[in-house]
């Protein structure tokens, strides 16, 4: 496994970090509600994360709305000590926006759930830029109470890229340098992040958590063509550039190329400014594969540019 420091929080990660959320939760996500069911979901999402461990991955990717917690808790029992363990809380629920109160309660309950006294990061989740004020006036203050305390080591927050697909949030939060680690969305078909999000980090020395490195457009044909199909009639890609009937065939096709699936995990891992690659799975498997595909050699050159030439400018879509 290959590491890497996370910014100015000195922390030895590996580069790829186990998401705990996304489609699949673990595999936690899907299924009938029923109790027999449930206990084979969690026995296989404690083999997921055991099988992280021993590749070496040693960050793992939490949050309270995930559902994950307690699983990861139960998992990383007796290994905690190896583990960089982030989680997050959400800055409104259903009666509104979080309190401070409400804020060191949800804390308290996912370190009940995490089964630690302490996590090494703890964002405010999903932040979006209307939000940000009423972020950093009342819940910042209270996580910096918190880290006094010794229950957070170190302060993130992360943007709801499916909707702030131009990082609109992390644009006006990052020059304000409150925030040891971020969590942005960077993909093959939005690469913006590289603009404007980037650039800010690597001034500040802010940790890098890249989501969204693979979404459901990059892993079925039926989904990319209306993508770029709407990112032509929005003349952000250039139509003569792409082969509407297999837009992104010609990725896979590359001689030096396993799949589209691998490449984009390339194209992330060695963006200037990434640190952690999140891949999220209910399969060991599966994991195992994603591993191997972020770990794997830069893009070739001529692939990385013709990728860079046809959406280099886009920042519209998440890729979902």
């Amino acid at each position: 496994m290959q590491s890497v420091v996370l910014g100015r929080t000195g922390l030895t990660v590996s580069v790829v970090g186990l998401g705990c959320g996304g489609h699949s939760r673990l595999g936690m996500a899907s299924g009938r509600k029923v109790w027999h069911l449930g206990l084979l979901r969690e026995a296989n999402a404690r083999r997921v994360v055991a099988a992280a461990l021993d590749l070496g991955i040693n960050f793992i990717d939490t949050a309270r709305a995930y559902g994950t917690e307690g699983v990861v808790g139960r998992a990383i029992r007796g290994r905690r000590d190896t583990v960089v363990l982030s989680t997050k809380a959400l800055p409104a629920g259903a009666a509104g926006l979080l309190s401070a109160n409400d804020l060191r309660e949800s804390l308290e309950l996912s370190l009940t759930r995490l089964g630690t006294d302490y996590v090494d990061v703890f964002h405010l989740h999903g932040v979006l830029a209307d939000q940000y004020a009423y972020c950093v006036d009342v819940l910042l203050p209270e996580l910096v109470r918190a880290r006094a305390a010794g229950k957070v080591r170190f302060i993130g927050i992360t943007e709801r890229f499916g909707v702030d697909t131009n990082h609109a949030m992390l644009k006006r939060a990052l020059p304000d340098d409150h925030f040891d680690v971020i969590m942005v969305g960077h993909n093959l078909l939005n690469p913006s992040a590289r603009r404007s999000v980037f650039p800010l980090t690597l001034a500040n020395d802010v940790g890098t958590l890249i989501m969204f490195a693979v979404r459901r457009a990059l892993t079925n044909r039926e989904r990319v063509g209306p993508v770029v199909a709407q990112l032509i009639e929005a003349r952000a890609i250039d139509a003569n550039a792409i082969d509407r009937t297999d837009p992104l065939g010609f990725v896979a096709a590359h001689r030096e190329v396993k799949s589209l699936i691998e490449a984009a995990y390339r194209y992330c891992r060695y963006e200037p400014g990434a640190h952690v690659i999140l891949t999220g799975t209910g399969s060991v498997e599966h994991l195992r594969e994603n591993v191997d595909a972020i770990l794997a050699p830069p893009l070739p050159v001529d692939l990385k540019a013709k990728l860079d030439r046809i959406f280099g400018n886009v920042d519209s879509v998440s890729g979902d």
